[in-house]
């Protein structure tokens, strides 16, 4: 009497995982074919750009070439790496430190300085552009690239404070306590405790760090007015303007740009996930 009713219970299992199945391979295919076409388009040349095809005809990497060596792209490149590895190795720093102090200390209005942190996370970054831009003259770093790192650093920070706080308050305070034993001050503690074990939530808070700093240009455009200072997406919006129908150049200059943020993704993904899900969940 049972077998016919598991054999549908099967059947209803298997169409429900062959269903998500399909489901989330349709997301995949949206997510992916507007970067594939980028890819393709790259490698056409301006005859071909405006074939709709994955697989150019005649494909070539004039695009690459002169996307790099033209408008100082290269340098432009340079700019922004060093803006973004400056700006994740701050944020980490006084990240962790913010986060430890929370999880770990107690004082006068912790609680209060805490939420008060994470509703900073609500406001939207336009509405503080132009106090952002007052603050930034009075204090002169205009069109330098100190004054994106430092402001890279302060819309960065509420949030690698909260995740890496939940992760902290997951660590036993025994452990803690063990090493006050053993004659270990607070910041032996912080250095080689807290730190080492926290490196799936410091990757995944390298990652967010970098793509918001790679990739911004509002705040980089508002500021900067010298090309030795200019990053990597405002030469790209020069080659939309100088360029306007050489796609080719366009989408190569664009591909260009992806390629960092790829690799960081593909070094931390192992960390990614399981640092993601505890900072939120832990504490």
């Amino acid at each position: 009497m049972n077998r016919p009713s598991r054999r549908r219970t099967g059947s209803g299992t298997s169409a429900g995982t062959s269903a998500r199945f399909v489901v989330l391979l349709l997301g995949a295919a949206v997510m992916v074919l507007p970067f594939a076409m980028m890819i393709a388009t790259s490698f056409k040349g301006q005859s071909y750009v405006l074939t709709p095809s994955l697989v150019p005809d005649h494909p070539t990497v004039a695009n690459y070439v002169k996307a790099w060596t033209s408008n100082g792209f290269a340098h432009y490149f340079l700019n922004s790496a060093m803006v973004s590895l400056a700006t994740v190795l701050l944020v980490l720093l006084l990240g962790s430190m913010m986060a430890y102090a929370f999880a770990r200390f107690e004082f006068v209005g912790k609680k209060a300085m805490f939420y008060a942190m994470i509703a900073t996370l609500m406001i939207p970054g336009m509405m503080l552009l132009i106090p952002q831009y007052f603050v930034a003259r009075d204090l002169g770093v205009l069109d330098t690239r100190t004054g994106l790192v430092l402001f890279y650093v302060a819309g960065q920070l509420a949030f690698t404070t909260f995740l890496l706080r939940g992760f902290f308050a997951g660590i036993p305070r025994e452990l803690d306590d063990a090493m006050l034993i053993d004659g270990a001050n607070r910041w032996h503690i912080y250095r080689h405790l807290m730190l080492p074990l926290a490196r799936p939530a410091l990757a995944t808070a390298a990652i967010f760090t970098f793509l918001g700093s790679w990739d911004e240009f509002v705040w980089a455009v508002t500021i900067i007015d010298s090309k030795d200072n200019r990053t990597l997406p405002m030469a790209i919006q020069l080659f939309q303007g100088q360029h306007g129908t050489s796609w080719g150049l366009v989408f190569a200059a664009s591909t260009i740009a992806v390629i960092p943020v790829i690799a960081v993704f593909v070094v931390f993904q192992r960390f990614f996930v399981s640092g993601l899900a505890a900072g939120a969940l832990k504490g």
